[in-house]
């Protein structure tokens, strides 16, 4: 391993870290400022910043005659996003889920995710199939905006029709009007959304391109540099874009959704996974198979295993968020505990390790079942508590 390599990989987590915070600074401004929640900006602005060095890499991949790694980035991405970033963040702090997540959101992932192998079967995503995801994708954000907003004016005028007075912030030498309470909040703290609401639009723009660069930035140098050691041991482009490359794109939402858990925006933390699954789906697959003449060929181990993985993934978020709408600890330990499962089976598959048959059948033989059992049972057990909690109300 050489120092620039070593200066690559350092370089990058810095600037993955510093470019998370601003770019989660710039985003709750520009919530602010559009009356829409964290979460609705999470799962569009944040989740498509964020995956800008997915699209970067998927492009270059695909245009350059690398479709294993192109496919293989997108697909370990998704894998990464759910098992390993949700993961680190539930362990670090429980997870609250919106109701939106459970009833458009995850069916949302697990129906592109499935159409998204559905278009490979016949061993390439060709430009009518990207077409189809990408449209797919803008239609689902067009609904989510259209239904943040609604939600947001609703909320607002339950709030105006409440016993308590509307708060306002107060404002020096500006007299508070009749009926109104004066807040304690100031206008225009830095950091805060409020400043976007209050005439700095082009400011949160401004924090956001920025980070997005910074992230961009750090991601390839981390990516480049983790190539060269991956390269080095003989590993093919497939198995370097579900591994490393994966891993490198998918470090600016993790960045992203750890600033956005230190400064309390835990729905700007879930939607940002969520959204980044869809938008490697909709755009960094669709607009890479629309730009390549000759589509993007896929591997037939993608479509035997990476593909159904990544659909289980998103199958997975269901009975997670289902149960009590949180996201506790031990379940982001089962989370990230499965996707070194998932990554050691890709590295001992690879190098045709003799291990490989026997973790396999302890994984497909002992751990999933238990998993799929033990998930039916809360699953259940949440099913019989709101009964029981609807019959006692009725």
């Amino acid at each position: 391993m050489t120092v620039l390599t070593v200066l690559a990989l350092l370089g990058g987590l810095v600037l993955l870290a510093v470019g998370g915070e601003v770019l989660v600074r710039g985003a709750t401004r520009i919530a602010s400022a559009l009356g829409l929640s964290g979460f609705v900006i999470g799962l569009t602005v944040v989740s498509f910043a964020t995956s800008a060095p997915e699209l970067a890499v998927t492009l270059q991949a695909a245009l350059t005659g690398n479709p294993g790694l192109a496919v293989g980035n997108v697909v370990g991405s998704n894998i990464a996003n759910v098992l390993l970033i949700l993961g680190i963040c539930a362990v670090i702090t429980p997870l609250v889920v919106k109701s939106q997540l459970v009833r458009l959101d995850i069916p949302v992932v697990i129906a592109l995710s499935v159409l998204a192998l559905l278009v490979a079967l016949d061993g390439d995503v060709d430009r009518l199939d990207g077409v189809l995801l990408l449209a797919a994708l803008v239609v689902y954000v067009a609904a989510t905006i259209v239904i943040g907003r609604k939600r947001a004016a609703t909320d607002r005028d339950a709030a105006m029709h409440s016993s308590d007075p509307p708060q306002v912030a107060a404002v020096p030498g500006v007299p508070v009007p009749p009926g109104l309470a004066a807040s304690s909040g100031s206008v225009g703290k830095p950091g805060e959304g409020g400043g976007a609401r209050n005439g700095r639009p082009l400011v949160a723009l401004g924090l956001v391109a920025v980070g997005v660069a910074m992230l961009v930035g750090g991601a390839n140098l981390l990516v480049s540099g983790a190539t060269d050691v991956a390269a080095a041991f003989g590993v093919s482009d497939l198995v370097i874009g579900l591994s490393v490359v994966a891993i490198g794109t998918s470090l600016p939402e993790l960045a992203a959704s750890l600033m956005a858990l230190l400064r309390g925006e835990r729905d700007l933390a879930v939607g940002n996974v969520v959204g980044s699954c869809l938008f490697n789906i909709g755009a960094v697959l669709g607009l890479s198979a629309i730009i390549t003449s000759d589509g993007i060929p896929v591997a037939d181990a993608a479509v035997r295993l990476d593909l159904p993985v990544m659909i289980a993934t998103a199958l997975a978020l269901a009975p997670i968020a289902f149960t009590g709408f949180t996201v506790a600890r031990w379940e982001g330990v089962l989370f990230v505990a499965y996707y070194i499962a998932y990554l050691a089976y890709v590295l001992l598959d690879a190098t045709d390790h003799d291990a490989v048959e026997p973790f396999s059948g302890v994984m497909l033989g002992f751990v999933v079942p238990i998993t799929v059992l033990w998930l039916s049972v809360l699953v259940a057990y949440e099913v019989g508590l709101r009964r029981g909690r609807s019959q006692a109300g009725g």
